[in-house]
């Protein structure tokens, strides 16, 4: 049976999430071993050399001035900070903890949107909003201290990954996606390089170390490509939901690899944050329809 574009885009969009999902497990893997800097920095290289090998091959690299404009620059330094974040958080907390709180970056993306795009955003998507960070907040469930310097970290990811996702939709439509992923990865190595000695200074690596960081860079690279053709596959409204798929993925990897437990206060949390993001999804879709496509759709 020939898939439809739609399912194709699924598959694809389930795919990129097992990539991502399954990079961060390996990442994570390394943590005791190495610093933050000294991850960014090895893995970067490996993804700058991938990238630029596929980029070359598909003819999406780009000269210096077309690199060098302000919403490419400012999108790679939020890329970098959500990653220094990110990968702090991911070294001292719970593998589907942390997983389960990025599912709310949607959620953070159309608030970012309404607040700084001026996109319209009904009473029901705030409400989901809403309802999606009180779903973060039983995950975290922070105590009389307050919240853990490891919560914070991953909150701090998912805004700043969300700045990262607004301003690429204000992305200069002369420059391939592939050209920003190479420049990403380049500027993730550079400021990686910059942080070994702040963060502890290198570390030898075994063959562990280099193998898995390696396999993450594959399953990045992998990942990246395969969230684009998602995306030019099928409907968003269709395939974006199909981004959750991650959590079957980091709920057995924390389980059987890493020996967490699965608490029904983060099973509670992850399916509010979820559910939030569908409806989100869901009204998003209904809000882009035309007229006649809402009257059609009551009828039947």
């Amino acid at each position: 049976m020939a898939l439809t574009e739609n399912m194709r885009g699924a598959l694809l969009m389930a795919l990129a999430m097992a990539c991502f999902t399954i990079n961060d497990a390996f990442t994570k893997s390394v943590t005791p071993y190495i610093n933050t800097g000294q991850i960014l920095f090895v893995r970067g290289v490996m993804t700058c050399v991938l990238v630029y090998f596929i980029a070359r091959h598909m003819g999406a690299l780009r000269p210096l001035k077309t690199i060098l404009r302000p919403i490419i620059l400012l999108r790679c330094l939020c890329e970098v900070v959500a990653s220094i974040l990110y990968l702090s958080a991911l070294a001292s907390m719970g593998f589907a903890n942390v997983s389960a709180i990025m599912q709310s970056l949607p959620l953070a993306v159309t608030l970012g949107a309404a607040i700084f795009l001026k996109e319209p955003v009904g009473w029901r998507r705030w409400t989901a909003i809403l309802v999606g960070f009180i779903g973060v907040l039983i995950i975290l469930r922070p105590g009389p201290d307050g919240f853990t310097t490891a919560a914070l970290l991953v909150v701090g990811a998912v805004f700043v990954t969300a700045g990262r996702d607004l301003l690429t939709r204000r992305m200069y439509t002369d420059v391939p996606s592939l050209t920003v992923t190479m420049t990403t990865a380049v500027v993730n190595t550079l400021f990686g390089a910059a942080l070994i000695l702040p963060f502890g200074g290198w570390q030898p690596m075994d063959s562990y170390v280099w193998s898995h960081l390696f396999m993450a860079a594959i399953l990045v690279v992998i990942g990246y490509q395969a969230v684009i053709l998602s995306m030019r596959s099928g409907d968003i409204a269709f395939v974006a939901p199909f981004r959750y798929t991650s959590m079957i993925w980091a709920f057995s990897i924390g389980y059987f690899v890493f020996g967490e437990k699965m608490t029904a206060w983060i099973l509670l949390g992850t399916v509010i944050i979820v559910a939030s993001g569908l409806y989100t999804f869901y009204r998003e879709s209904r809000r882009k329809q035309p007229p006649l496509a809402k009257t059609a759709t009551r009828i039947q």
